[in-house]
């Protein structure tokens, strides 16, 4: 039987690199106002020391196949709180972040809604301004958050909605479309993603094939064959 522990915070991690430890350091703002009763890195094999910094900084880690879907679905089932927030392990939250998550917990209608984090990027090139303003848009009008915006929902509604399957890809737009829009609220505070791979790939290149993953997907495509493109 599960906690009445407040927040349980759940972080996929697949050798995460120098970001991973700016998320968990966004993390403590949490655990200091007594909000964050663990966090859990659930980690598919990497093999960059991610492992061992997550347990220096008193996370619990849990071992999981390769995958972000087999991954959170994971982390949900070791975790102990009545409330779970979803986070990459890329992204950190901004400051107030705990304050915000606090009020949305504490509000008696939000039992069954979700919340995500307005969605930023460590870059300040203008490619970045136009995709964050991509992503508000998105969200606006598909109701769409992604899993580098977090998610926090009660772990009654995560269980009543099936909780998260076990995709290699695209495993966050299937879950909330399964929480449907209407059970979908924008928080105040940031999420702020590494934007290693846009400057990697360039951000026109991957943004076109984000793009296309997400139709794929929309039209049936198996994720396992997606994440061929994705990669």
């Amino acid at each position: 039987m599960h906690s009445t522990a407040p927040l349980s915070v759940v972080i996929p991690a697949l050798d995460p690199g120098p970001p991973f430890g700016e998320c968990l350091d966004s993390l403590e703002e949490g655990r200091a106002r007594g909000l964050v009763a663990e966090v859990i890195v659930v980690d598919g094999g990497s093999r960059d020391g991610s492992p061992s910094l997550a347990l220096r900084r008193g996370a619990r880690l849990v071992e999981a196949p390769r995958g972000r879907g087999p991954q959170l679905a994971a982390g949900a089932a070791a975790s102990v709180g009545a409330w779970l927030l979803f986070l990459h392990a890329d992204t950190r939250l901004a400051p107030g972040w705990a304050c915000c998550a606090a009020a949305f917990m504490t509000a008696p209608e939000n039992r069954d809604r979700a919340g995500y984090f307005r969605f930023r990027l460590d870059d300040s090139a203008p490619a970045a301004r136009r995709l964050e303003s991509m992503v508000a848009a998105r969200c606006r009008w598909l109701g769409l958050p992604y899993g580098d915006q977090g998610l926090l929902l009660s772990r009654a509604l995560y269980e009543a909605v099936g909780g998260f399957r076990r995709l290699p890809l695209m495993e966050d737009v299937d879950f909330v479309r399964r929480l449907g829009r209407r059970r979908l609220v924008p928080l105040a505070a940031v999420a702020t993603t590494s934007a290693r791979r846009y400057r990697r790939s360039g951000y026109a290149r991957r943004m076109l094939r984000n793009g296309c993953c997400l139709g794929l997907f929309f039209l049936g495509v198996p994720p396992r064959l997606i994440a061929k493109l994705y990669a």
